[in-house]
């Protein structure tokens, strides 16, 4: 079985395609589409109302669409969700969306998407408690054993730490994030402490992290070895800042720790991410940390929700 991966180019929403065919044990290709010009995406939707498919509006990065031997199409992302349409049809083959495919009309063979975009009840749409991550355990096994090969333990047991940064609906204030900081300390005496930052922690953030004492440091800004698989499988506790969902997904799916989730200062509330976490935190799945610790380490595995998937192949 083999599926055919529309991708916008955004890491993020190509790793939640390429995790579906992971965890459905699908071979795959991918293909880049985008729109040529401007308002040919706004005329995407005009057209998808109107019943009107056509490949002129859009390019794609593959030519060899026209013959290779597809069984599926998945595609995650607005920019997606009218090419997903237009070759589904040329194909004919059935397409999954991911994500909510907001002002497109929902006919899609199936609709995968996560709780916090609020998809409305249709036999064709499946609710995810989280983000798709692409990974297995044999990735965050691998990526354990190149991070011992980098860095060698001095205690047995180890509480990671992953900052993020800004994004649209909330911003990270590195006083605050201090104080979150020596609590968590004060909490895990004995362990190692292990950190890193990703590209868009702000350089107060940076310092801050500096300023205190962990075991294993690394600043994304001046070293982009991205140690974070191995935190997950190695570590016993997980802190991880609120700003991304996909980071706060994938603390949740892999591994054994449990997870403390730092919650930045919010600028738009209620917002998706808000409610991806709450909802997580109901699961015990993270807890948000409020100066106490929690036991939140139960590992959200959504196989048996895209079983569904296979029924419509």
């Amino acid at each position: 079985m083999k599926a055919l991966i529309l991708t916008d180019g955004k890491p993020g929403h190509e790793n939640q395609s390429v995790a579906l065919c992971r965890h459905l044990g699908l071979d795959y290709e991918s293909a880049t589409v985008s729109y040529p010009w401007k308002p040919a995406k706004a005329i995407s939707y005009l057209f998808d109302r109107l019943g009107i498919y056509i490949q002129q509006i859009f390019q794609t990065s593959d030519l060899r669409l026209q013959t290779s031997g597809f069984n599926l199409i998945i595609s995650t992302g607005s920019t997606t969700f009218y090419p997903n349409k237009v070759l589904s049809r040329k194909l004919g083959i059935p397409n999954i969306a991911i994500l909510n495919p907001k002002g497109y009309r929902l006919d899609f063979t199936r609709i995968l998407c996560p709780a916090y975009d609020h998809p409305p009840k249709r036999a064709n749409i499946i609710e995810l408690p989280l983000n798709l991550c692409a990974a297995d355990e044999s990735f965050f096994v691998e990526k354990a054993d190149q991070f011992k090969k980098i860095y060698k333990p001095a205690k047995l047991a180890a509480t990671g730490f992953i900052i993020g940064g800004p994004n649209a609906i909330s911003t990270i204030d590195a006083a605050a994030l201090k104080k979150q900081l020596e609590k968590a300390f004060a909490l895990t005496e004995g362990c190692e402490r292990w950190v890193t930052t990703s590209r868009r922690t702000p350089s107060d953030v940076e310092a801050i992290i500096e300023s205190l004492p962990f075991d294993y440091k690394l600043i994304n800004s001046r070293d982009p070895y991205n140690p974070v698989p191995a935190f997950i499988q190695l570590c016993d506790r997980l802190f991880v800042t609120s700003d991304s969902a996909s980071m706060v997904s994938e603390c949740a799916s892999f591994g054994s720790a449990a997870v403390e989730v730092l919650v930045n200062r919010q600028l738009k509330t209620p917002n998706k991410f808000q409610e991806l976490i709450q909802g997580l935190e109901k699961l015990n799945a993270v807890h948000i940390f409020d100066g106490t610790l929690g036991a939140a380490n139960r590992k959200i595995d959504p196989k048996g929700q895209l079983q569904e998937v296979l029924k419509c192949m």
